[in-house]
């Protein structure tokens, strides 16, 4: 699963693009300052950051420069406002890898974030790219999934459940565990949405793969 920070102050904005980034399959963590943004930045954990400039605390500038001064290459995509071109320029010369002027369109958005991951992936060679488990395969870069070498069409929330599953094979998952992990924390705990994608997952995967373990949760395999 693909670990996205969003260090964006406003709550509208940050809600739209955390709400996206789960649709799309993504687990986004927004930081709503520069400090807190820097900090979890530093933590190693994310694939990627979005990253706005006019931020509390520290700003976006100051955020960058000193993440890049820490030797961190990770992928950064800065928030910039539509009219300011010398806060791209300043963005992409401290070590912004992409920008998208305010107010955008998510589309515009995803399209800079898939981009980045995938330049990153190739150039990395991370073979976290392609997960595989029997005769199930998802390739992260392209995202898609085949069973048998058969291309199998799923939805972003299948494809994100189905990353959960293969890089915990063997595990017993909770249905709090995946509710966490795919539909973050806006949907209720007692809902029955696991159960309701585990069966479309095993329809579309095959009924084996995915066990039930009584009490407990899922398990792959």
């Amino acid at each position: 699963m693909r670990l996205i920070l969003v260090i964006e102050d406003e709550p509208r904005i940050a809600a739209f693009i955390e709400k996206g980034l789960r649709a799309e399959g993504y687990t986004p963590t927004v930081a709503a300052d520069g400090i807190t943004g820097f900090d979890y930045a530093m933590s190693g954990e994310f694939d990627l950051t979005i990253l706005d400039i006019g931020l509390p605390g520290m700003d976006g500038f100051e955020v960058l420069s000193r993440l890049r001064d820490s030797g961190s290459s990770m992928p950064v995509v800065v928030l910039t406002a539509r009219d300011s071109g010398t806060d791209t320029v300043r963005g992409l010369e401290g070590g912004a890898d992409d920008y998208v002027a305010k107010p955008f369109r998510f589309a515009e958005l995803m399209a800079r974030v898939k981009l980045r991951l995938r330049t990153r992936i190739e150039a990395t060679g991370d073979s976290t790219a392609v997960l595989e488990h029997g005769r199930v395969r998802l390739d992260l870069l392209t995202r898609r999934a085949t069973v048998g070498g058969e291309i199998v069409d799923l939805s972003a929330r299948e494809f994100a459940l189905a990353e959960v599953f293969l890089r915990h094979p063997g595990q017993v998952l909770t249905r709090e565990q995946l509710l966490s992990h795919v539909w973050g924390y806006e949907y209720d705990p007692g809902s029955n949405v696991v159960d309701v994608y585990v069966g479309y997952l095993r329809k579309k995967l095959g009924s084996d793969p995915i066990t039930t373990v009584r009490g407990m949760g899922y398990r792959l395999g």
